[in-house]
């Protein structure tokens, strides 16, 4: 017989992600009206309720009973939310089962999914007696193997979910690419969808702060690099705070190479973490207390340094105290002699031995001298010798045995084949004296003059080609463009628009452009502006008020000056300036006139070209046609260079050499060879016919 059921507005839950998230799933209303029913499940709670009495609720409960049993229908008690169970409302239930006929208690726990298909699988068996007595089983059994299947699918979905190494990823497209893998589908059938989604959470939070822990060591790593660049003097921090020396390193050149200063702090939190080829350190960084450690370490090295340095020294002074040192003898049998000095027990094994290299490289050297002086002052011994020939054994036996009473040849007495090898390279030069048997080796003057002729002048004259080569061969210009406010920048990016891959047509001629937009303001601005990597061939200095007009001005004086004083190279002073007038906005186009007229008056001063805006209304800050006149002129300028102020002279032959130069000097004299060959070096009229 059908039976009725009222349940209006019921909602039917299909899974547990539905709770609280109802909206987001499809919902199905509880059927109401007749039924067939072929069982019912009769839920109790056995937790402990608020504001509710566990005997009223068994006296609805078995008023229900009486009701249900009336349809002769199987029944199933299921005690519910055993995991927050109350023992003794526990027993009641199972004392209420026993006295009716053939009620089956299932302990439950919705929470923990213990038990819960046990409750459907016991009726069906019970509506259908072919398929025997249903087995219950025990809550805690229950429980333990429902928490085994968890911990086992829980372990497979934390692998999978490791498996992802991008903290970048998200879940929406990680559960995408997993949703057909059975260990992700029995984690989410266990777990919930929430949950899954609060590990995969959790393992992204821990791959960013493993990255994050990296970057930070990494950071750490090189900052004692950065602590020996920027401050290597040990005076001038030893006494400083870290603070201090913070403010110290603010101040260097070489700053913005090994730090960055971040617009938004702490680092961490910034997308500065995955700018893995910036190799520079995070300035905020240095505010933590492994930074400071770092810098404590740092100076506490430079003082360790400065003291090994000092005993080093002083270990040094000890040796050249020690007459019986002599050439070439081991350090194994100075050792004994040393043991108890003080300097020597400071300094390690390694640099004792470097310290006794060095003294002995001192000793040789002086003891192969005094050796040399005193082969000269024996001069009577080598008169007799045939020019031609080896000298004979009883000739060498004579020279040794004169000479054996010396000092200055017993000095060498542990170093017998070099002393051999001086005494035949002596006979050699006597009688054929060259650069290659000169006793000077490379001091000798033969080859400090030939030296300074090909590498000095010859090289100068084809580095000067180089550099400045004539227009009508060069391919690419480098550009320096200087402006205040960031208008260096406008103009390069101006000039980038106008290129296709930094290659600027002009006059049917394609150029490569190099371009270095700096601030005028730039406290780096002389030391940007030639380097050895970048030397240019010109400098745009664009302005738009009477304020960077005077700007630009100071800026080109400073330049020259600066170029005139440290002679960083003979063509920096010579570089070409090219002053440029930036369009005006129709709010300050009246000002036009007058800028223009300054603008032309301080070309004419600094005696370089002026840009002026071609007329018209244009609506951007510069127009192509300015660009080009101002390329024009830099060509212009370096055709100038290469042709007036530094000729290539042509390399003559020896015979038409116009002047030839005599010059006497002793092999192993103490002053450089530019002293006198310095006049002729730097005129730019000279060069050699030859080199050497």
């Amino acid at each position: 017989a059908a039976s009725k059921l009222q349940s209006a507005e019921k909602l039917m839950y299909i899974c547990t992600d539905q709770l609280g998230l109802e909206q987001d799933f499809e919902q199905k209303q509880m059927p109401e009206g007749k039924l067939n029913i072929d069982g019912f499940l009769l839920c109790i709670d056995v937790s402990q309720g608020c504001n509710r009495k566990f005997d009223d609720q068994l006296k609805f409960v078995n008023n229900l009973y009486i009701q249900l049993s009336k349809s002769k229908k199987p029944i199933i008690i299921a005690a519910t939310k055993c995991d927050e169970c109350v023992d003794h409302y526990l027993r009641e239930v199972q004392a209420f089962a026993s006295n009716k006929k053939n009620l089956v208690v299932v302990e439950t726990s919705a929470r923990f999914n213990v038990n819960v298909e046990t409750c459907f699988t016991a009726l069906v068996q019970m509506m259908d007696k072919t398929r025997g007595k249903p087995k219950i089983i025990p809550y805690l059994d229950a429980y333990k193997t429902q928490r085994q299947l968890v911990v086992t699918a829980t372990d497979k979905f934390e692998k999978l979910v490791q498996t992802v190494r991008d903290y970048h990823a998200t879940w929406k497209t990680v559960s995408n690419k997993l949703k057909n893998h059975p260990d992700y589908e029995e984690y989410i059938n266990l777990e919930g969808t929430k949950k899954a989604k609060n590990t995969f959470s959790k393992h992204i939070e821990q791959l960013k702060q493993e990255h994050i822990r990296k970057r930070k060591e990494e950071y750490i790593n090189a900052l004692p690099r950065a602590l020996n660049t920027l401050l290597s003097n040990l005076d001038e921090i030893e006494l400083l705070s870290w603070s201090e020396a913070l403010k110290v390193m603010e101040k260097r050149p070489d700053f913005q190479s090994c730090f960055v200063v971040l617009e938004k702090t702490p680092w961490d939190e910034t997308d500065h973490i995955d700018k893995v080829n910036d190799r520079r350190i995070p300035f905020d960084l240095l505010n933590t207390l492994e930074a400071e450690k770092v810098y404590q370490n740092h100076v506490q090295h430079l003082i360790s340094e400065k003291r090994r340095v000092e005993m080093k020294e002083k270990f040094k002074k000890t040796l050249e105290k020690i007459q019986f040192i002599s050439p070439g003898q081991p350090w194994e049998e100075v050792i004994c002699f040393v043991v108890e000095d003080e300097a020597f027990k400071y300094i390690t094994d390694g640099d004792s031995k470097e310290v006794y290299a060095r003294h002995q490289r001192e000793i040789v050297e002086k003891a192969k001298e005094e050796f040399q002086e005193m082969l000269f002052e024996h001069s009577e011994l080598f008169y007799d010798l045939d020019l031609n020939a080896t000298p004979s054994t009883d000739k060498m036996s004579e020279i040794h045995a004169v000479l054996s009473e010396e000092p200055r040849y017993k000095a060498l007495q542990k170093l017998a084949p070099d002393r051999e090898s001086l005494l035949l390279k002596h006979i050699g030069f006597v009688y054929h004296p060259t650069k290659e048997t000169c006793l000077s080796g490379q001091n000798c003057m033969d080859i400090k003059v030939e030296e300074l002729l090909a590498n000095s002048l010859l090289q100068q004259d084809h580095g000067r080609s180089n550099l400045y080569h004539d227009s009508a061969n060069i391919d690419k210009i480098n550009l320096f463009i200087l402006g205040k406010d960031g208008l260096a920048q406008e103009l390069a990016n101006e000039i980038r628009t106008q290129s296709t891959d930094d290659e600027y047509a002009l006059d049917g001629k394609i150029y490569e452009l190099d371009l270095r937009p700096v601030d005028a303001k730039s406290p780096y601005l002389l030391t940007q502006l030639w380097t050895s990597a970048f030397k240019p061939h010109g400098c745009f200095c664009v302005f738009n008020s009477i304020e960077s007009l005077t700007f630009i001005g100071e800026c080109i004086a400073k330049i020259r000056a600066e170029a005139s004083q440290i002679r960083r190279d003979r063509y920096m002073a010579n570089l070409s300036f090219t002053l440029i007038l930036a369009n005006q906005r129709d709010s300050v186009s009246k000002n036009l006139p007058i800028l223009r007229h300054q603008g032309q008056q301080l070309a004419n001063k600094l005696q370089c070209p002026f840009v002026d805006v071609p007329a018209g209304t244009y609506p951007r800050k510069f127009n192509e046609a300015q660009i080009k006149q101002a390329l024009r002129g830099v060509l212009e300028a370096v055709k100038h260079n290469f042709d007036v102020v530094s000729p290539v002279p042509t390399i003559k032959d020896l015979s038409e050499a116009d002047l030839r130069i005599v010059m006497c000097a002793m092999c192993g004299d103490p002053f450089s060879v530019d002293l006198i060959l310095s006049p002729f070096l730097d005129s730019h009229s000279c060069s050699a016919a030859q080199a050497g």
